[in-house]
């Protein structure tokens, strides 16, 4: 059972009208957090951004959330005054979708540090940038460009144990950024559970 739900979590079909370009201004958009917060991403410019593709039910996020590993990242890229938005493309009815009030307990029990967490039931946010699974993890240099898009790390399992010996991609990138240094692994292709569009 194990096995064959692994297998159809790794199926993850393209998200329609994909606009995330490496090296490219990332799509800009606007959404209302679940603290009632307007975000606008374009707002965040002068300041290094990361996108993560959330989903509670998926056993991959269970792999970096269960094990502390996501917000380890997320703690490092605070200190660093990295604006993290965790986003949830789950749609009505499908796995992974949920409330204001459920994301916001999700974030208390998880201990989680995103800047905020956007709720995107349509998928627009998620299709503009071709988001196929989750995690799926994206960074934005302070100039508003596309400087990473992938998985977050090299290790494409649910198993927490492999995390010790994995490349944290996203932690790299930030840290090349930050050094002024190009991101020396800027695409990857992500792994874990399919973004649950509404089709």
């Amino acid at each position: 059972m194990r096995k064959l739900l692994f297998a159809l979590c790794l199926l993850l079909p393209a998200a329609a009208y994909a606009d995330a370009t490496i090296g490219q201004p990332a799509p800009d958009f606007t959404a209302t957090a679940v603290d009632g917060k307007t975000v606008k991403l374009s707002d965040y410019k002068g300041s290094i951004v990361v996108l993560e593709w959330n989903n509670p039910d998926c056993p991959f996020v269970h792999k970096h959330y269960d094990s502390g590993n996501m917000q380890s990242v997320q703690s490092y890229a605070k200190s660093k005054n990295v604006t993290w938005l965790t986003i949830n493309s789950g749609a009505p009815g499908r796995e992974g979708n949920i409330t204001d009030a459920q994301a916001t307990d999700y974030i208390a029990h998880n201990k989680a540090m995103p800047t905020h967490y956007i709720l995107d039931p349509s998928g627009a946010i998620g299709k503009l940038y071709g988001a196929k699974s989750t995690p799926h993890m994206f960074v934005i240099d302070a100039k508003g460009n596309l400087a990473y898009m992938g998985a977050i790390d090299n290790k494409a399992t649910a198993d927490s144990a492999d995390i010790a010996k994995a490349t944290n991609y996203v932690k790299a990138a930030i840290a090349s950024l930050i050094a002024g240094k190009p991101v020396a692994t800027a695409s990857t292709q992500s792994y874990g559970c399919s973004v649950k569009y509404e089709n």
